[in-house]
């Protein structure tokens, strides 16, 4: 794993952590896709897109989560993608406390993340990444989206 890129990583989950839209754009291409579990609590069907999407995004979280944690531990690399295992801490009157293990799966350019897609079942996220390293594999990226609800 690059050092460049692991730093990214950490930026960008600090940055969600904290809510800042400023470090987060910069870390982001303008067109970045972001495909957040949040995006299907509120029902919404499309990924955020942009800098306006991700603003979308916090302002969601905001809406939905009183309090949403995102750590990275482990960090694999495979070409331009990064496959990132840790945790999210949610809590919201509706759904409780929820503590649980995650994944993300994060495509870059030119050091900076082009996509992004949250998986609450993990090993979906790792079978995913398995199928997008291999020669001839063409994953539908609409159907990446991770299948566990929250609820």
């Amino acid at each position: 794993m690059d050092d460049r890129r692991r730093e990214c990583v950490e930026r960008l989950f600090d940055a969600f952590n904290r809510r800042d839209v400023a470090e987060i754009t910069e870390l982001c291409d303008e067109r970045m896709e972001f495909y957040a579990v949040t995006a299907e609590e509120i029902g919404r069907s499309e990924p955020y897109v942009g800098a306006d999407g991700l603003r979308d995004y916090l302002n969601d979280v905001a809406a939905v989560w009183e309090e949403l944690l995102i750590t990275p531990k482990q960090v694999e690399q495979r070409d331009e993608s990064l496959l990132v295992r840790g945790r999210v801490y949610l809590r919201s009157r509706a759904l409780g406390i929820r503590d649980m293990p995650t994944a993300w799966i994060w495509d870059l350019r030119d050091e900076r993340f082009i996509r992004g897609r949250v998986f609450i079942d993990t090993e979906e996220a790792l079978n995913l990444f398995s199928l997008e390293g291999q020669p001839g594999q063409n994953p539908d990226l609409g159907a990446s989206r991770s299948r566990t609800r929250l609820r």
